[in-house]
């Protein structure tokens, strides 16, 4: 079993996240690929997608940095 977590870093101090557990670890890496492609054009200032094992060792991660005045 794996676990996807999603964070998103809305404003300074307030995180939201999300977490998921997937049966092996190709649905656990299509679902984390899911939340970066989202992540890569987000307005969202920081955000993240991890995937963790059962005992909770990380397996990837990869976090997306977007300036709030970006315009591209």
């Amino acid at each position: 079993m794996f676990i996807v977590i999603e964070l998103q870093k809305i404003v300074d101090n307030e995180i939201s996240n999300i977490v998921t557990t997937h049966e092996n670890r190709r649905e656990a890496e299509s679902h984390y690929h899911s939340i970066l492609a989202a992540a890569a054009i987000s307005t969202i200032p920081v955000h993240t997608a991890i995937i963790l094992s059962e005992k909770g060792l990380p397996v990837m991660f990869q976090c997306y940095e977007h300036e709030t005045d970006e315009t591209d």
